[in-house]
């Protein structure tokens, strides 16, 4: 086999010299060359068919299979729109084990085509859910918790005591809708608000003064599932974070901003996060004190020490390993104090949703799948809109703001959840923008390191870091490079 696709070679290159051509063309002139592009995947991809998705990246025809993508990432999710081209077999099925190239609207058809199978395979009998609007939470989690999973996978029809009516969808919306908001009712102490942004939502660590807390957590997990599932879009929004933990993603190092302000709340005292940030910019004597690869974190108001790895109290952090110190110190800080309530949402969450076809989904794309694409209105972001070293009359500003309105509607509601941490617009405009200290408005600052790093950005203060690019071309393919792979904070991956 390995003959055959050497001798190839030479074609690949010639198919794929023809489709940059088109890059600019009429979309429908990519379908000319999609035969091509489909024997492409066929040979290569039935190549990679047998090997552990973990491991394709070391796979010398997965790297050319990757390389051919990521060239022709554009025409191919065109061809997928246009075609009908199906994701779950035939030779773009390959693609779903690098779901990084494929667009966000894309991947929502393949996963609303998974979930009408799924609906075609185990939709039962409807279920009525009879409720008391005063009491709506207690009453959906008496219904609803005792149901098997194929039972909510069924048709729920609601049923509010003491008023007539038949629920044709609209009830069902409506329950949607207000048990979203119960779900954060402070009463029942599931969720804060992250200091960070005083916007989006993260588990309270302090839950536990709730006996219920861990059925609680795996009813929500249920709910935020279900709607999902059904297509019905919450007006609910996380942290970062927590849409990771969602996807089996690992936290990073530039989550931390956003979340673990969480433990100075009361202060406003980013003091941690900043001296992270210090130790990865400075040498380690300079940090003043010794550190190994342990840390003291709080599980249910008891503090214990945790070990970041194996023996890790006899680990010393040198300039050497303190990348990997950070990671693992985020990594427990946003996920010691809270494991027990995570575990209990996300098996409520699998229960509905399988791990495996969420997970096609960025941390970004699940935040519009659950809540849905914003109209982001430019003007409005513009008028509200401070600069740093930077002003409105700055070529690189200039050109800023020409490559935004320049973006789709996608990439602008993930360009909001870059430098916010969310894609909520607030009701009042850009003017009201939440950040750590209050209303922040959204800046811009210079970053003079290197024209040749990606912007980054501090969610915290609703701040873009943008270098001093030469051109309008690279100021927009980096931004929009950034903005889709989410780089953000200490700036590593």
């Amino acid at each position: 086999m390995s003959v055959l696709l050497s001798t190839l070679e030479p074609l690949w290159e010639l198919v794929s010299r023809c489709l940059k051509r088109l890059t600019n063309a009429d979309a429908h002139a990519a379908l000319a060359l999609q035969p091509s592009a489909e024997a492409f995947f066929l040979v290569y991809g039935s190549e990679l068919s047998s090997i552990d998705p973990s491991k394709l990246h070391e796979h010398p025809d997965a790297q050319k299979l990757l390389h051919f993508a990521e060239k022709h990432r554009n025409m191919l999710n065109q061809v997928l729109r246009q075609s009908g081209g199906s994701l779950t077999d035939g030779p773009f099925a390959v693609l779903t084990q690098m779901p990084k190239l494929l667009d966000f609207d894309v991947k929502r058809i393949y996963f609303r085509k998974q979930m009408q199978k799924i609906d075609e395979r185990v939709r039962g009998e409807d279920v009525a859910v009879r409720i008391r609007r005063s009491h709506l939470f207690s009453d959906s989690f008496r219904e609803l918790f005792r149901l098997r999973t194929p039972e909510w996978k069924a048709r729920f029809y609601i049923i509010f005591e003491g008023e007539e009516g038949q629920d044709a969808g609209g009830l069902l919306r409506e329950w949607f809708s207000i048990i979203t908001r119960e779900i954060f009712n402070p009463n029942y102490a599931l969720f804060i608000t992250s200091p960070g942004d005083r916007v989006t939502y993260m588990i309270n660590k302090t839950s536990y003064i709730n006996p219920e807390h861990l059925e609680y957590f795996k009813f929500v997990g249920r709910i935020i599932a279900k709607a999902i599932y059904e297509n019905k879009l919450l007006e609910c929004y996380f942290t970062r974070a927590f849409y990771k933990h969602i996807l089996s993603v690992p936290v990073r190092a530039q989550d931390l901003e956003s979340e673990v302000l969480s433990s100075f709340a009361e202060q406003k005292d980013p003091s941690f996060y900043k001296s992270l940030e210090f130790l990865l910019n400075n040498p380690i004597e300079d940090l003043g004190t010794e550190l190994t690869f342990s840390l003291e974190v709080e599980e249910f108001g008891v503090r214990k020490m945790r070990m970041l790895k194996e023996n890790g109290s006899s680990i010393p952090v040198t300039d050497e390993n303190k990348e990997e110190y950070v990671k693992l110190v985020c990594q427990m800080k946003m996920t010691g104090s809270i494991n027990q309530q995570l575990k209990a949402f996300l098996e409520g969450f699998y229960e509905i949703i399988p791990k495996h076809l969420i997970s096609i989904f960025n941390e970004q794309e699940l935040e519009l799948l659950i809540s849905g694409l914003p109209n982001v209105d430019i003007d409005d972001l513009y008028a509200n809109t401070e600069y740093k070293t930077y002003t409105k009359s700055s070529p690189q500003i200039q050109w800023f703001w020409k490559a935004l309105r320049s973006f789709e509607q996608e990439d602008r509601a993930k360009f909001l959840q870059f430098v916010t941490g969310t894609s909520k617009v607030p009701l009042q405009g850009f003017a009201a923008l939440e950040g750590m200290n209050g209303t922040q408005k959204f800046s811009i600052h210079l970053d003079s390191r290197s024209s040749d790093r990606l912007p980054t950005a501090h969610t915290c203060f609703n701040q873009l870091d943008l270098p001093q690019y030469e051109t309008y071309d690279k100021l927009r393919d980096m931004l929009l490079l950034a903005v889709r792979e989410c780089t953000e904070g200490f700036g590593f991956a």
